[in-house]
């Protein structure tokens, strides 16, 4: 028996029709990119810092890769220690065939091609021929950190900080002359991590340092982060971002808000319940400042982190123990925008769910507050950390499909701390362009080109230009 197949990676690569590939290479493959949400360090962007070698570019600060080579039993020094950079990069490679059928497996793959022409299979036996062919370009100047990203038509990065950061590298940056723009993001999540209270506390005068201004009270609190917005919007931020289990409560007054911020500040543990509305009461203020600001906000919703004790007094947060939540949304969500959108406060906004049985719920919840002043007003995010896969993908652009308006979606982002994880928009680019193609040669769209590649160009850059005006 005679087994046809595509090539692995090929120029078809996920793309089932010829109205997909027609769709993919004539349209989505030359659009640039938007990142609006990653984790890039700024630092590294504006030093336009060399990489010694592919281990510190790969796998620095990677969970993903370093929850599967622990799943593969690789020893945690080869993942956050100190051992020497090839053998880091070896038990990668030794790991890589293992990923087959996750997502890791094409990343990678489309990593090595894509910024190293390199379209050999990692594995323990290539890995010493192909740790040298990417360190020997890494030597290059087009592969510092700056050309990396101009190599994938990088036009927008948008980096997450938080609002004490000096925006030091941001203001170094834009003084360069360079292909792309980097913006700040705001991200004032310590500003109501209530669970510490002697991190809290320490970070509350971080931050008065910061804003020259001591926090005693909660309208001290508020007035810094005003008074930051406005610093973080000079730098060209028109972002925030904010990472929860779920939207907070909102019922609480400002004078019950003052009287639990006093306890904090004295270091007095308030109960959970009041830690949430506590939350929900400065999430709100910050909320209409956005709006007042023009800017879009943005929330992370319903990650269950840093889940191994052990491993988080460890290593710390991020590295990697983390998972699926399963918190009630709907409720607090509807509560929280519709008090925004009661007084015409509600920003532009986009939510992002990471159970994928939530996703239902955000499709229909973006429609509630959409009002028609600006389309798309209100957002559902692309597939997020264990969802921008595939799968994860597809569902989500369905979903959105089928009670949304696919047309006014604004795409994918990165969401990343490796600056060679930008082949993913073209991953998440093939699988749109796939879904359409299928749908055209089921009859379910009708075969207008010229429509099908406004939408496809849509999704993949002009709906973002138009929605963030960066």
């Amino acid at each position: 028996m005679t087994l046809t197949s595509k090539q692995f990676l090929g120029d078809d690569f996920l793309l089932h029709s010829p109205v997909a590939e027609e769709l993919y290479h004539k349209t989505a493959s030359s659009l640039p990119i938007l990142d609006y949400h990653n984790h890039l360090s700024p630092k590294d962007i504006a030093e336009n810092r060399q990489f010694n070698t592919i281990t510190e570019v790969w796998l620095e600060g990677d969970h993903y890769k370093w929850r599967a080579m622990r799943t593969n039993a690789v020893p945690e020094k080869f993942c956050t220690g100190n051992e020497p950079p090839d053998q880091k990069f070896l038990q990668w490679a030794k790991t890589v065939p293992y990923t087959l059928r996750n997502p890791l497996y094409h990343w990678t793959h489309l990593e090595l091609k894509n910024y190293f022409g390199i379209k050999e299979l990692l594995s323990e036996k290539t890995a010493t021929s192909i740790y040298k062919q990417c360190n020997d370009l890494l030597k290059q100047d087009d592969y510092h950190v700056q050309g990396l990203l101009k190599k994938m038509k990088v036009e927008v990065v948008c980096t997450t900080d938080d609002p004490a950061d000096s925006l030091e590298f941001h203001s170094a940056f834009a003084k360069q002359d360079a292909s792309f723009r980097m913006y700040p993001t705001f991200r004032p999540d310590k500003s109501y991590a209530f669970h510490d209270l002697t991190a809290y506390n320490t970070y509350m005068t971080v931050l008065g340092k910061a804003a020259n201004q001591q926090i005693d009270t909660l309208q001290d609190l508020l007035d810094v982060l005003e008074k930051k917005i406005l610093f973080f919007e000079a730098h060209g931020c028109r972002v925030s971002d904010h990472g929860l289990e779920m939207m907070p409560s909102i019922r609480l007054t400002e004078s019950n808000a003052n009287s639990l911020f006093k306890q904090v500040r004295a270091g007095n543990q308030i109960t959970e319940v009041e830690a949430d509305a506590l939350r929900g009461f400065i999430l709100l203020h910050l909320s209409k400042l956005y709006h007042r600001q023009n800017w879009v906000q943005q929330f992370h919703l319903g990650a269950l982190r840093n889940n191994s004790t052990r491993m988080m007094k460890q290593l710390g947060a991020d590295t990697g123990f983390d998972s699926i939540g399963d918190f009630p949304q709907a409720k607090a969500m509807a509560a929280f925008f519709n008090e925004l959108d009661s007084n015409n406060q509600l920003a532009k906004t986009i939510i992002y769910n990471l159970n994928p049985a939530d996703n239902e719920l955000f499709a229909t919840m973006i429609g509630n507050f959409n009002d028609g002043s600006s389309a798309g007003k209100i957002q559902w995010g692309s597939g997020w950390w264990f969802l921008d896969q595939k799968d994860g993908m597809e569902k989500q652009l369905n979903a959105l499909s089928n009670m949304g308006l696919l047309s006014h979606f604004v795409g994918m982002v990165a969401d990343s701390r490796s600056f060679l994880s930008f082949p993913r928009h073209e991953y998440f680019r093939r699988i749109v362009c796939n879904l359409i193609g299928n749908d055209v040669v089921r009859g379910e769209l009708p075969h207008d080109i010229e429509l099908l590649h406004s939408l496809v160009k849509g999704i993949g850059y002009t709906n973002a230009k138009r929605y963030f005006n960066f």
